[in-house]
């Protein structure tokens, strides 16, 4: 987003990511914390499983990126951290992702630091 720019925000309840062929391609922001990245990452799948099938056979799904921000209490507490970065991986800019922990005392392994934000 850039300054100014209209965003569209839903908290809770019920909610999904089905994008029709032909509908105008959207970039998504996808904010969790603690066990709520469960739909989240159902949501990062279906993306993926789109891109992945959009790659291969040329479908009409026009997609856009998705940024996940993801915060916990510490590394350990990042569920699906390990499956994210393999998405990041197989799809570099289609799919990113920016981990937050806010009381980490031990180190933070390498493959995660760059995607690491907090203490």
């Amino acid at each position: 987003c850039t300054l100014d720019s209209e965003v569209a925000l839903r908290v809770g309840g019920d909610f999904f990511f089905d994008p029709q062929p032909g509908d105008s391609p959207v970039n998504l922001v996808l904010i969790a914390g603690g066990v709520g990245i469960n739909p989240l990452f159902s949501i990062l799948l279906h993306i993926a499983d789109l891109h992945g099938y959009q790659e291969g056979k040329g479908n009409r799904h026009k997609l856009g990126t998705a940024k996940l921000y993801y915060s916990a209490k510490t590394t350990n507490e990042l569920l699906f951290k390990k499956n994210i970065l393999g998405l990041m991986k197989a799809f570099p800019g289609k799919i990113t992702c920016c981990f937050h922990v806010t009381q980490q005392r031990s180190e933070i392994c390498k493959e995660l630091q760059p995607h690491i934000t907090g203490k």
